[in-house]
């Protein structure tokens, strides 16, 4: 029996329990319905796909296991027990934010008509793609690419949202040369949970054309809890073509969030070997939540190593390269943002993957 059946642009209902008699007589509801889904059998196993889903459906039995992995909180998910196996867990399912408990087999109908509900949400591409971006080690120019890759979106049209997710990385509104525009920063937002008004949202931060950012102050560094990362991806998803998000090497809870949530994840790796071997470390821990993992070698290589070789070291594929740019930084003292001439081997490089990734989110909404 299949029950992870993905097809290309959709999003399909999540089922998460253990409970093999529960999972029948869901399937069978599902099928009812005439719905696909997908099975989760636990929260560990849940967690990469906890987002995206129209709708969630957690089985009485991991009610508590998903609360204690504090999954993020989103809306549409439903408890569901069985009539005569255990009480339903009330308590839990509302700490957990679910919107309703339904109790097998009175709610069936009810049920059938939720999933039902789902199906115009599953059968559409996403409304907005999701791009991550790390440093193998520190300095490695994630935050630059990571900037450079929103400004070639919105040169090409595409209405993007840029996450900065590092608290420690100076800003990416530095980067862009944006620390003067008025806009909401993270500390505003840190409250954020469940869904928030895309287009409220997008008013409300620092933004230039079809391009807006979420960046920090200059003030104290502050946790960024995972339900504000949750809220604001959401929320990008569906007001945004493109979200581009820079993450820290050092992975928090609101980092995990983003990469569980990235369609594509890109790792910089300057041409070093002890830039290689520290990015190898950042790799062991971002693929666990991100497979969709590419490398970016940036020279120059000072022992000559090559790109190929490198990216075939951390088992990773090789998208592109990037020589020296003897400009830039100095272009980046002066507060000019990258890659804004559309000339030079990081603009090209962003354009090429920006085209790479709108033509395969064209291809799978065909």
């Amino acid at each position: 029996m299949s029950t992870r059946t993905v097809h290309a642009g959709r999003r399909l209902p999540l089922v998460v329990t253990s409970d093999t008699e529960l999972l029948d007589e869901l399937l069978r509801l599902a099928a009812v319905g005439g719905i696909d889904v997908e099975v989760a059998t636990d929260a560990a196993d849940a967690r990469a796909r906890w987002i995206g889903p129209p709708i969630v459906l957690v089985g009485n039995d991991q009610a508590a296991s998903c609360l204690r992995a504090r999954l993020p909180h989103r809306g549409r998910v439903v408890v569901v027990s069985r009539a005569g196996h255990g009480d339903p867990e009330w308590e839990t399912a509302d700490l957990l934010g679910a919107e309703h408990v339904a109790v097998l087999p009175a709610a069936e109908p009810w049920l059938v008509d939720r999933l039902g509900e789902s199906r115009s949400m599953s059968e559409h591409p996403q409304p907005g793609r999701v791009l991550a971006v790390i440093g193998g080690r520190g300095g490695a120019g994630a935050s630059v690419l990571a900037g450079s890759l929103a400004l070639t979106a919105g040169r090409r049209g595409l209405r993007t949202l840029l996450v900065d997710a590092d608290p420690l990385g100076g800003g990416l509104d530095l980067v862009l040369g944006w620390e003067q525009i008025e806009g909401l920063r993270w500390p505003d937002l840190r409250q954020a949970d469940g869904r928030v008004d895309a287009p409220a949202l997008v008013r409300a931060l620092p933004s230039r054309g079809d391009l807006v950012t979420i960046s920090w102050d200059r003030g104290d560094p502050v946790a960024l809890p995972a339900d504000a990362m949750a809220a604001t991806l959401d929320a990008g998803r569906r007001g945004r073509d493109l979200v581009v998000v820079d993450l820290p090497r050092r992975l928090d809870d609101a980092a995990v969030v983003a990469l569980q949530a990235a369609d594509r994840a890109y790792l910089v790796v300057p041409a070093e070997l002890r830039a290689t071997a520290a990015a190898a470390r950042v790799v062991a821990t971002t693929v666990l939540h991100c497979p969709q993992l590419a490398a970016i070698v940036r020279g120059p290589a000072p022992g000559g190593l090559r790109a190929r070789e490198i990216a075939r070291s951390l088992n990773l594929p090789l998208v592109g390269t990037l020589r020296p740019e003897p400009g830039l930084r100095r272009a980046l003292e002066r507060g000019e943002a990258p890659a804004t001439s559309g000339r030079g081997p990081l603009a090209t490089l962003c354009g090429r993957l920006i085209d790479d990734l709108v033509g395969a989110a064209s291809a799978g909404a065909a």
